[in-house]
């Protein structure tokens, strides 16, 4: 397993489009997805350590966030064969036991994976209005362990700012995570 972290956030790069299955057994686009302030796109998946360390938070962050016009989605974009806890009816299972308020997608050929530059899960893609790049930062403080009670939400403060003014934090922390599981 790879751990890996993100690049810094590109400022404005415009949201890339996409069409994808959800474990709901809707198609899902970006237009679809978008709230009236913004766009969170995630990259997660059901294996990863780093993931299950923060599910709970993310589910509450997005459930949070939807209040002030901020919808979420998730992504999950591993090669299910190399990993069979991340195929399509084991992410329906995850989505149902952890209730995600959100819609969770997955990309099969890795197509938007490799569009959005996403490198491991988590990785996350705060966008404003406009659908610019305003977050591409961390959840908080976890690791593969949960951080302790207390500790700054940084997606979530940065993703209120994008709510409240229409841009994210010029300081950002990168996510950090197991490499996306690319198929051959």
């Amino acid at each position: 397993m790879v751990s890996l972290e993100t690049p810094v956030c590109d400022f404005d790069q415009p949201a890339i489009d996409f069409e994808l299955p959800g474990v709901d057994g809707q198609m899902w686009t970006l237009e679809k997805c978008r709230g009236p302030k913004g766009l969170l796109v995630m990259f997660i998946c059901n294996h990863c350590p780093y993931v299950k360390a923060v599910r709970e938070r993310i589910v509450r962050d997005t459930a949070e966030l939807r209040e002030m016009g901020i919808n979420s989605v998730a992504i999950m974009s591993n090669d299910p064969t190399l990993f069979e806890e991340d195929s399509f009816e084991n992410m329906r299972k995850v989505a149902e036991a952890f209730n995600f308020p959100f819609p969770y997608l997955f990309d099969e050929s890795q197509e938007v994976a490799k569009a959005y530059g996403a490198v491991c899960t988590p990785d996350f893609f705060g966008y404003n209005a406009e659908l610019g790049l305003q977050y591409r930062g961390r959840l908080d403080e976890s690791r593969k362990e949960t951080a302790p009670e207390g500790v700054r939400r940084d997606l979530f403060e940065a993703m209120k700012e994008v709510a409240e003014a229409g841009k994210g934090p010029q300081q950002q922390i990168p996510s950090i995570g197991c490499s996306i599981k690319w198929k051959e």
